[in-house]
């Protein structure tokens, strides 16, 4: 799936790592970028269209399908993170409603173009989503929650030609973990390696040192070749009932 004269869709896109992919995918010379934001959002090039789009408001998802003609890639990267104790239901409740229902909407509603163009999904995760990190732990349930939904979303749209990604991103430098006084790669250099990732067709994308270290072990695990085996018996149960 490589970028150039490709139609791409990328939620969260006002800043951080979302405006990063913005710009890395003009750079690679995406033929038209939708960034869906909840704030207003301006961008010099012409190629640019903003959409207002809370990925929690299914109006604003279906008003922003209506402007969408055509899509190549949709890069699902909008996301909360708050600081918790799990004390709070309410708090679990705020992190699913973005992170994996969210997700899950927005994937759902623009599926019929993807399938058409036999495109690629790609889901903004964490390294948390294989490890809570205890300090964030709602949003480490609702990152875990949100790569099994890639990873069944990854097995399901195989026979329609839909790729899936899962982005397994480490600490960043931006306004989620400003807090924390840790290594952190720059918005810039993580957007260059999700997109060099999805080009590349790997299913799990490691884009930052910190995550990149995690790769290999992750490839040769019980729990890959787990996930592999169960999208292979899916795909042959597909093939029984067709025959």
């Amino acid at each position: 799936m490589i970028l150039t004269d490709k139609t791409v869709l990328i939620t969260g896109a006002n800043r951080g790592i979302g405006r990063a992919l913005v710009d890395e995918a003009l750079r690679r010379g995406a033929r038209r970028v939708f960034a869906g934001t909840r704030q207003p959002f301006e961008h010099a090039d012409p190629r640019v269209t903003p959409l207002t789009l809370d990925v929690t408001n299914t109006a604003q998802i279906e008003a922003a399908l209506a402007n969408v003609e055509s899509l190549d890639i949709l890069v699902n990267n909008a996301a909360v993170a708050l600081y918790d104790d799990l004390s709070d239901r309410a708090a679990i409740e705020a992190h699913l409603a973005v992170n994996l229902f969210g997700t899950w909407a927005v994937t759902q509603a623009f599926l019929p173009l993807l399938t058409r163009s036999r495109g690629a999904i790609v889901n903004a995760l964490s390294v948390v989503a294989l490890a809570a990190f205890p300090i964030i732990p709602a949003y480490s349930i609702s990152k875990a929650a949100a790569f099994s939904l890639t990873q069944s979303l990854r097995a399901l749209l195989a026979g329609r030609g839909v790729s899936v990604h899962a982005v397994l991103t480490g600490p960043v430098d931006t306004d989620m973990s400003r807090g924390l006084d840790i290594p952190k790669a720059s918005p810039e250099s993580v957007a260059g390696a999700i997109f060099d990732g999805v080009e590349n067709g790997d299913e799990d994308i490691f884009p930052d040192p910190m995550s990149a270290s995690l790769a290999e072990s992750w490839y040769g695990s019980a729990a890959k070749a787990m996930e592999r085996q169960n999208a292979a018996f899916l795909a042959a149960q597909l093939v029984g009932s067709v025959a």
